[in-house]
C-alpha cells in the first residue's frame, strides 16, 4: 500500500541568491554565496547540480527543499508556481550528504520504525509495516534486510546499501519532491551507478527528484535529464544534461583531448583551461593582460575563466530562460490548492510516538549498555571493593569509619558513572534529532521521555549487579530491608545523577565542554559530600545541599548505622525523608531543565 498519491511539483527557481555574515573582531562582511541561480525542475525529471568543492551545491539544494529559508536576498523558489509554506513538509524527502542512521539497528527495522512514525494515522500499523517491506524491495534491499546497519567503527551494510537505507527513509511517505546531497559520495563507480539508477526510476514514477553530484562518471552522466553547473557561486549552465558539451563548445570552450563530460566541465568550473580549446574573447583578454610580457598559451586566472563563462552563459540563455520559467504553469488549479493546502498531520498520536521511540531506544542502545566492556568494569570495581572491604565490621570506631569510606566510595562511583554516561545523550544523537525532527516525525516531548525512560532499564541494570557484589562480600548489614533500601538509595543517586547528565549534554551539545562542566561540577559535589571535610565553612556551606553525594551518603549511613548508639561518630541523620525529597527533586528538575535546554538548542517544532 502506498502512503498516499503522487502529486506532481514543478519546482521553479529564478535569481537566487544567498548571502552570510562574516564576524570579525572590528567589523563584519557579507559573503555571496549564491548569486542569480535560475532553474527548474518538473515531475519525472532528474536534475542534477553539478560542481567543484565550495561551488555553493549543497546551500543551494538547502534552499530548494526549504531547509534554509534565512537570508535569501533576492529571487524567488516556487512549487506549483507557490512559495514554500509548512504544509509542502510532508511532501518534500531530503536525503543528507552524511549518513544519519542508527548503527545497531537493522535494515528492516530502520525503515519499519521509520514507516511506524511518519506513515498516516489512517494506515493500519500492519500496513505501515508492509510499505516497509516493498520500500526493501523496491531499493533491492532483500539481501541485507536483516542485517545491522553499521557505521564507521561497527561493521554492518555496505556504503551502497547504506545510502539506499538513507534513500527508503524518505521515500517511504511517497514524497512529490526528493533533494540529495552527493548520494555517489565515497562510492565506487559501480555502486553509484546503481545509486543514480534507483533516482531514474524514483523520477520515472512521477516525483521531482534534485541531486548534487561532485563528479560522476560518464555512465552517470548521461543519467541526468538536466544539469546545473555551479562555480563559486555563479551560474555557469543550466540546461539539458545532453547538450550541455554543445553548449559550451558553441562558446568556444571543447576538449582537446577525449573526456569525461562532467570531468570537462568541473575542470571549466574550476578555471583551468589545460587541454581546452581557448576562445577569442579570453585569447584577447589574455594578451592585453600581458602585453609586453611573454607568457605562454593557457595561463589564464580562474577570475577571467570565471568571469567569462558567467557573461557568456547571460548573453545566449538568462532571459530566454527565465521567460520560459516565469511562465504559469498550466495546473489544475485544483491540484495546486490540494498541494499548498496540505496540512501537517503526525503520523501516530502521541502515545503511539512514546512507545515506538521507547522500543527503538532499548534495542539501538542496549548493545553499548550491556558492552563486555561496560560490564567487565563493573564487575572488576564490585569484586575489588569486596575484597578491600572483605567482611567488614563496625564494632570499633576505627572500623566504622572504614567502613563509612566504602558507603561514600558507592556513592560517588554511582554518581561519577551515569553523569559521564548520560553526557554523551543529546549530543550524540543532535543529527538524528534534526534530521527526524525536520520531517516532524515525532514530537519532541515524546521523543524526550522515551529516550530518557528506554534508558533506565540498562541504566539500573549494572547497579544492581554491583550491589549484589558488594554488599555481601564487605558484610555489610544483613537483612533483607536494609539490602533492598541501601539498594533503593543507589538507584535513586542513578537516577538524578543520570538527570545532571542529561542537563549538561543537552545545555552545552559540545561533548568536550560538557565533560569539563561535568568534571568540576562532579568534584565539587563529591567534596561536599561530607566525608572529606565534615566541618564545611559557612559561606560554601549551601554547595553540599545541591550535591546528591551528599544526600545519598547520609541515605546509606541512615540504613547501616541507625541502630548504632550516637556515641559513635555517627551524624544525626533524621528519618531521611528530606534526603530522599531532595534526590527525587533533582531527578525530575535536572530532567525538566534539560528538556528545556533541548528545546531551545534544537529546531523549533
Amino acid at each position: 500500500m502506498m502512503a498516499g498519491p503522487t502529486y506532481p511539483i514543478h519546482l521553479k527557481f529564478t535569481d537566487v541568491g544567498y548571502k552570510v555574515l562574516l564576524k570579525r573582531i572590528a567589523s563584519s562582511t557579507e559573503k555571496d554565496i549564491l548569486q542569480g541561480i535560475t532553474g527548474s525542475a518538473r515531475p519525472g525529471e532528474l536534475l542534477a547540480v553539478m560542481g567543484p568543492s565550495g561551488s555553493g551545491k549543497t546551500t543551494l539544494l538547502s534552499l530548494l527543499g526549504g531547509r534554509t529559508t534565512a537570508n535569501i536576498v533576492q529571487g524567488s523558489i516556487t512549487y506549483n508556481d507557490e512559495p514554500y509554506s509548512k504544509s509542502l513538509k510532508g511532501r518534500i524527502g531530503f536525503v543528507t550528504q552524511d549518513d544519519v542512521l542508527f548503527a545497531h539497528l537493522t535494515v528492516r527495522e530502520t525503515l519499519t520504525y521509520a514507516a511506524l512514525l511518519r506513515l498516516p494515522r489512517t494506515m493500519s500499523r500492519q500496513q505501515k509495516e508492509e510499505r516497509a517491506v516493498n520500500v526493501i524491495t523496491e531499493l533491492g534491499l532483500q539481501g541485507c534486510q536483516d542485517t545491522i546497519v553499521g557505521g564507521s567503527i561497527i561493521r554492518g551494510v555496505s556504503g551502497g546499501e547504506r545510502k539506499r537505507v538513507c534513500i527508503g527513509n524518505e521515500i517511504l511517505v511517497n514524497p512529490s519532491l526528493l533533494f540529495l546531497d552527493e548520494p555517489t559520495s565515497g562510492l565506487d563507480s559501480t555502486t553509484a551507478l546503481r545509486i543514480v539508477q534507483v533516482l531514474t526510476e524514483i523520477a520515472e514514477s512521477g516525483k521531482t527528484v534534485v541531486t548534487t553530484i561532485h563528479q560522476p562518471s560518464s555512465r552517470l552522466f548521461h543519467r541526468f535529464d538536466k544539469l546545473i553547473l555551479l562555480g563559486k557561486g555563479s551560474l555557469f549552465y543550466f540546461g539539458r544534461a545532453s547538450k550541455a558539451m554543445s553548449y559550451f563548445s558553441s562558446t568556444g570552450l571543447s576538449p582537446l583531448i577525449a573526456m569525461n563530460p562532467a570531468e570537462f566541465l568541473v575542470d571549466l568550473a574550476n578555471g583551468n583551461t589545460n587541454d581546452v580549446t581557448v576562445p577569442t574573447g579570453l585569447e584577447d583578454k589574455l594578451q592585453s593582460k600581458e602585453s609586453g610580457r611573454h607568457t605562454t598559451r593557457g595561463k589564464l586566472s580562474a577570475e577571467d575563466v570565471h568571469e567569462y563563462l558567467v557573461a557568456a552563459y547571460e548573453t545566449k540563455f538568462t532571459e530566454k530562460k527565465k521567460k520560459k520559467i516565469l511562465t504559469p504553469l498550466p495546473i489544475n488549479r485544483d491540484l495546486k490548492a490540494t498541494v499548498c493546502s496540505l496540512k501537517r498531520d503526525w503520523g501516530a498520536n502521541w502515545w503511539q510516538q512514546y512507545s515506538i521511540l521507547f522500543w527503538r531506544g532499548l534495542k539501538e542502545r542496549r548493545h553499548d549498555y550491556l558492552s563486555w566492556m561496560r560490564i567487565t568494569q563493573v564487575l572488576a570495581i564490585a569484586v575489588i571493593l569486596g575484597l578491600l572491604w572483605w567482611q567488614s565490621n563496625t564494632t570499633t570506631l576505627r572500623d566504622l569509619e572504614d567502613q563509612a569510606g566504602l558507603l561514600f566510595f558507592i556513592s560517588v562511583f554511582w554518581s561519577f558513572f551515569p553523569v559521564f554516561t548520560a553526557i554523551f545523550t543529546f549530543p550524540q544523537e543532535r543529527e538524528m534529532l534534526n534530521k527526524e525532527r525536520a520531517v516532524d516525525m515525532y514530537k519532541l516531548s515524546a521523543y524526550f521521555l522515551a529516550r530518557t525512560t528506554s534508558d533506565l532499564p540498562l541504566d539500573l541494570f549494572l547497579p544492581v549487579i554491583f550491589i549484589l557484589i558488594v554488599y555481601f562480600m564487605a558484610g555489610l548489614r544483613l537483612s533483607v530491608a536494609h539490602f533492598f533500601l541501601s539498594m533503593l538509595v543507589v538507584l535513586l543517586t542513578v537516577i538524578a545523577a543520570q538527570g545532571l547528565g542529561l542537563a549538561i549534554g543537552a545545555s552545552i551539545m559540545n561533548i568536550k565542554k560538557a565533560t569539563t562542566l561535568a568534571s568540576v561540577t562532579v568534584m565539587t559535589f563529591m567534596l561536599a559530600g561530607g566525608f572529606f571535610v565534615k566541618r564545611v565553612p559557612a559561606f560554601i556551606s549551601w554547595l553540599r545541599f545541591l550535591s546528591f553525594n551528599y544526600h545519598s551518603y547520609r541515605l546509606l549511613l541512615k540504613v547501616q548505622y541507625d541502630h548504632l548508639p550516637p556515641s559513635l561518630d555517627v551524624p544525626e541523620l533524621g528519618d531521611g525523608l528530606k534526603e530522599v525529597a531532595v534526590m527525587i527533586a533533582m531527578a525530575f528538575g535536572y530532567r525538566f531543565l534539560a528538556y528545556i535546554s533541548l528545546r531551545r538548542t534544537t529546531m523549533p517544532k
